[in-house]
């Protein structure tokens, strides 16, 4: 795994200031501590740090075809570079090195734009074509690896690993985009193609960026997208069976390393289901690594023991302190933009503790998304039945009035906690499933945002994101149409963001077997039933995998990979939450109605209402504008301070 930056001047050979691309390529140091290699030439300018996994005494970059006219940096895993290379040999192509780095190259010149669709894997590169004048970007198609840039003013265009690459130029501006602001806090993440920066972009998942020397930028093209047939005819019996083949490929294709490889085990069904099919896959025991937490509520240590000692791992455990709190400013400067899962703070220690032992691990990633695993797809699929009972406008009437005058009652028993519900049901579809996964939802928002605020995002709200997805998901399935959301918004934007931030602060790769598209793509032929079946998630999945693993790893609630945020607030974190929300930084943006500000805090520590998710996104977002927004041009404190955490 590794980090890319670059340099490119659109309108024709400007000299490229090679301190400047030294700069921005040394703000990912994190991301590839082994080598790093630059590129220069009249308009060009590569840079990449490398973390050495294949080839490690020849696979350096950047990295040329054989006359030097074709360069690369890659970001990433090609999983299939074995079986392209001899393909590539047939048409005269010579590799010079082992590395799955060269295959793009060589892809390139024989394959054009087209080489992404024969690449199976994680991926982000920029390539340089001297003989075209043309840069190449390209990201893979669940978006596994980050790509980021920017087009200034003056033609100038940048991209890299990290947002932290492009600033450090010093020509991006720092202007905040009004509508991310909105995405960030309804969903706790910026999503694709937006940043938090109006000048920058992520590149979206699946797609490649052509740019032409000369010519005016063209839009991202898409390469790929995934179709829901629900069709395959095929008896359960006869979807374990290929399932447990095509999740056993994807794994086997995964272990290819030449550095010290193991898995994350959380004692959940995706990780032990990873670890159980690597053990057969593999002649020495498997290196596990696992957080245990000092609360009850949160620990799955004795199930992830269980399954180590079942397939006798190499296990490797370490307890947090569940007051584990003292990342906050870290985690700002690592994400670059806001972000409000408090699950990057046990995702950064498993990454530093698996770091202590590997250098790849395999996670269970992308599970839930592919087989049906999360709790709010089998309410959103009771809600649907319910509403397909009943026409929309009686529901929107009926079940809207009995939402706004029904008090939110966090703290009753379930039965009676029937608001959302309600107000779930007055909706359509799409609209519903927005406001389930929302952290503020559109009354909340409203009520946090001043008016100057709401006339600067103008009517903008982040359900268009969902609005949008939904129109190209090519689905009327319920179930089909939330997966197909969910990988176009929470996978990328969450959950993708999460893993690759914490892991490259910590110079791991990880790898997610349960996102290989090929696998993705048989899933989403089969009937929703196969995924969620009645009250059980993940139906194929555990179905599979009941030989393997025993029924109370299987078929246990799920836990999750959580932090006691609430009782934080009122705890030890209750001043500080204080000063962060109600403090200046946040009233210097003009933006935040500060009264609403000082009841979600009032509320919450007398313990009246909990609101633990909202003061969590508040607060990442004052420690973003204080860590990232303020910091100095080069940001070298993250640097120092990762490679001191190490």
């Amino acid at each position: 795994m590794c980090g890319i930056t670059g340099i490119f001047d659109t309108r024709g050979r400007r000299e490229i200031d090679r301190a400047v691309l030294t700069r921005m390529n040394e703000s990912q140091h994190h991301r590839g501590p082994d080598e790093g290699g630059l590129h220069v030439e009249a308009g060009v300018g590569l840079g990449h740090r490398r973390l050495s996994i294949i080839d490690l005494s020849t696979g350096q970059q950047p990295l040329y075809n054989e006359d030097q006219s074709v360069c690369v940096v890659f970001n990433g895993e090609i999983y299939n570079y074995q079986e392209l290379i001899p393909e590539l040999q047939t048409l005269g192509h010579v590799f010079h090195t082992r590395s799955d780095t060269e295959v793009i190259v060589h892809a390139w010149e024989a394959w054009g734009e087209d080489c992404v669709r024969r690449f199976r894997g994680m991926f982000a590169f920029a390539l340089w074509d001297r003989n075209q004048e043309t840069l190449f970007l390209a990201r893979d198609r669940l978006a596994v690896k980050p790509l980021f840039y920017a087009l200034l003013p003056d033609g100038t265009f940048l991209f890299g690993s990290e947002l932290k690459s492009l600033l450090a130029h010093g020509g991006l501006a720092r202007d905040i985009d009004p509508l991310a602001v909105e995405e960030y806090f309804a969903l706790g993440y910026v999503c694709e193609p937006r940043t938090i920066f109006r000048q920058a972009r992520k590149l979206p998942p699946a797609h490649t960026l052509t740019l032409r020397r000369g010519q005016p930028v063209a839009e991202p093209k898409e390469y790929w997208d995934l179709r829901f047939s629900l069709a395959s005819p095929c008896t359960v019996e006869e979807a374990c069976a290929q399932l447990n083949d095509k999740l056993s490929e994807s794994i086997r294709l995964r272990m290819i390393a030449e550095v010290p490889l193991g898995a994350f085990l959380s004692g959940g069904v995706d990780s032990s289901a990873v670890v159980a099919l690597m053990a057969g896959l593999s002649a020495d025991p498997v290196n596990t690594c696992s957080i245990a937490f000092d609360d009850p509520a949160y620990n799955e240590a004795v199930f992830a023991q269980q399954i180590a000692d079942q397939y006798r791992t190499n296990h490797h455990s370490e307890t947090v302190a569940s007051d584990d709190f003292d990342l906050i400013d870290t985690l700002a400067r690592l994400y670059d933009e806001p972000y409000a899962d408090s699950s990057a703070i046990p995702t950064y220690r498993v990454c530093q503790l698996a770091r202590k032992h590997v250098t790849v691990a395999l996670s269970g990633d992308g599970g839930d998304e592919t087989f049906g695993g999360y709790r709010r797809y089998r309410l959103h699929l009771m809600e649907e039945r319910m509403r397909s009972a009943v026409p929309h406008s009686v529901r929107r009437g009926v079940f809207g009035l009995l939402g706004r005058v029904y008090p939110k009652a966090d703290w009753a028993p379930r039965v009676f906690r029937a608001k959302t519900t309600f107000e779930g049901l007055a909706r359509d579809s799409v609209e519903a499933y927005f406001h389930s996964v929302s952290i503020m939802r559109g009354p909340m928002r409203a009520q946090l945002f001043t008016d100057r605020f709401r006339s600067e995002i103008d009517g903008y709200s982040a359900q268009d994101v969902f609005r949008h997805h939904a129109g190209r998901a090519g689905t009327d399935d319920p179930l089909a149409l939330i997966q197909y959301l969910d990988l176009k918004t929470y996978l990328v934007g969450d959950i993708n963001t999460k893993v690759d931030r914490a892991s490259m602060a910590h110079s791991l790769e990880v790898r997610e077997p349960l996102m290989d598209h090929q696998l993705v793509e048989w899933m989403a032929t089969l009937p929703s039933e196969l995924k969620v079946r009645g009250k059980e998630g993940k139906f194929l999945l555990k179905k599979a995998m009941e030989p393997s693993l025993p029924n109370d790893i299987l078929y246990r609630p799920k836990m999750g990979f959580a932090v006691p945020l609430a009782r934080w607030f009122r705890g030890p974190l209750k001043e500080r939450v204080r000063e962060a929300v109600l403090g200046p930084r946040l009233a210097a943006t003009g933006w935040f109605n500060q009264d609403y500000l000082r009841h979600l805090v009032d509320a919450h520590q007398s313990g009246a209402r909990d609101y633990s998710a909202p003061l969590w996104t508040v607060l990442m977002f004052e420690a973003f504008l204080r860590n990232v927004l303020d910091a100095p041009l080069d940001q070298p404190a993250i640097v120092a301070e990762l490679q001191g955490s190490r």
